[in-house]
């Protein structure tokens, strides 16, 4: 399996490269992302051999090809088996029927940091530690987040000599229990860096440093965010375990995903391109609807990010749309890139009819306003007795306007535990969720966090000072 950058034949493109080198590099030095040459296929028969497997099988047979000789068997096994025994429960991702209503939620918060990223992360951070390891290298991962990425992210590298992250997050727009998850865990490799700014500034300022080539490779820079395929790659996993529980591949399946920053939903279609028989994509967005607006007009125009009840999801400039646009563009990279910078320079992207009408076959989008949520909230809870958080809300709600085909099942992805989200839920049910016992003392931990002004170069020192005094402890250590 070799891997190509969304970029491919634009300037200063890399040649492919195997996984090993495409995890540790996170993001391509073109700016691009990487991709699969070509996606591995399973026949009806492989995927019918998966039903009735534990989660950890299914993974390690979906998820072998992409990794090719980067791990050995035993290794990668081991790997699989280590990163979800951190899980509450050995199913991983519990599938619930809500009903006979056709609907179906797919927990995807049962591990330690309460919400989907933990399903990847877990894996990636002993991925990561395992190479970098038997390499006798070190690397720094500099990451944004939205909210649930940076906790999973720092939970998974927490105490690992082997690498320092550097995690943003924007000042204010998380939730208390989202920031408190990064900022209460002291670890001496973990920095958490609060951001004057939204997501998407802190996430430009994440790429600013990859495409800063002597900043990158003075520290070893990988990324952790969904940038990074070996996520993307673990996520896949759960579609197929959520699809052979409903009768794949003799029966198609639907999936609703409520949707930030693309790579979630990406994964599904990446499901579906290796074989899995998904019938249609329902995008959930909330008011921050670039991506609505997309599927409906063909368009991708920015606008201000407003926050909501769904903070993870408040996002205007989604990066893993990127990989799918390669395909809108017919894998022309170097199309491709110029398409990104006139959309960087105007913040405007239209794409051809003929290519939109092929993503409209598989791709509908729906948004929710704050009223919206707080009202699926309560009408999850009245009519199935589920307690969805904001996010979660937002994939039903818009699910139930968006069904194809009432004999397909469709499934809705809950990728975060509600009590991430007390003050939200609250207002919706009027009860406030109880966090696991495991983090019942959170909002009594002491935080340690930095504040910092929308720069880079600031950024850039920031780490560099951070890095020069790290060094000489991590060899001390040794």
């Amino acid at each position: 399996m070799r891997y190509i950058s969304t970029r491919h034949g634009s300037q200063g493109s890399p040649e492919p490269l195997g996984f090993e080198d495409v995890m540790l590099a996170g993001l391509a030095r073109d700016g691009g992302l990487y991709l699969p040459e070509h996606w591995p296929h399973f026949s009806k028969a492989e995927i019918a051999a998966l039903r009735g497997q534990p989660y950890v099988e299914v993974a390690y047979r979906v998820m072998r090809p992409f990794v090719g000789d980067a791990f050995d068997e035993p290794t990668f096994r081991r790997l699989i088996t280590d990163a979800y025994a951190s899980f509450d429960t050995p199913e991983v991702a519990p599938l619930k029927a809500l009903g006979e209503s056709g609907l179906h939620l797919l927990e995807l918060f049962h591990g330690p940091t309460l919400a989907f990223k933990d399903v990847a992360l877990q894996l990636l951070g002993r991925m990561l530690d395992h190479t970098l390891t038997d390499k006798r290298q070190h690397a720094t991962i500099v990451g944004a987040t939205s909210g649930d990425t940076g906790s999973a992210a720092i939970e998974a590298v927490r105490d690992r000599k082997t690498i320092d992250i550097f995690m943003l997050h924007p000042r204010g727009r998380v939730s208390e229990v989202q920031r408190r998850q990064m900022t209460t865990v002291l670890a001496p490799n973990v920095h958490n860096i609060a951001i004057d700014g939204t997501f998407d500034d802190c996430q430009d300022l994440a790429k600013a440093c990859f495409n800063d080539l002597a900043f990158r490779d003075r520290h070893a820079l990988t990324a952790v965010n969904s940038i990074n395929f070996a996520r993307v790659m673990a996520q896949i996993v759960y579609y197929f375990w959520a699809a052979l529980k409903l009768g794949a591949p003799n029966r198609p399946v639907a999936f609703t995903v409520p949707t930030g920053n693309f790579g979630n939903v990406y994964a599904s279609y990446a499901a579906q391109r290796m074989g899995l028989p998904i019938s249609h994509f329902v995008v959930a967005t909330n008011s921050n609807d670039i991506l609505a607006r997309f599927f409906e007009s063909g368009a991708m125009t920015a606008a201000d990010v407003v926050p909501t009840y769904s903070p993870s999801m408040d996002i205007q400039i989604s990066s893993n749309f990127e990989r799918l646009l390669f395909d809108l563009y017919g894998r022309d990279g170097k199309a491709l890139a110029e398409a990104v910078a006139a959309f960087r320079s105007t913040g405007s992207l239209l794409v051809g009819a003929n290519a939109l009408g092929g993503v409209r076959a598989l791709f509908d989008a729906g948004r929710l306003d704050d009223a919206g949520t707080l009202a699926a909230i309560a009408d999850c809870r009245k009519r199935f007795g589920e307690t969805l958080d904001p996010h979660s809300a937002v994939g039903y709600a818009v699910a139930q306007h968006h069904r194809r085909d009432a004999g397909v099942p469709m499934v809705v992805l809950a990728t975060a535990h509600p009590a991430k989200f007390p003050d939200a839920v609250q207002k919706a049910t009027g009860e406030r969720p109880a966090l696991p016992a495991r983090l019942a003392d959170l909002l009594d931990r002491t935080e340690r966090l930095d504040g910092l002004r929308n720069d880079v170069s600031a950024l850039e020192l920031l780490i560099d000072e951070r890095m020069a005094v790290a060094r000489p402890a991590r060899a001390a250590r040794r």
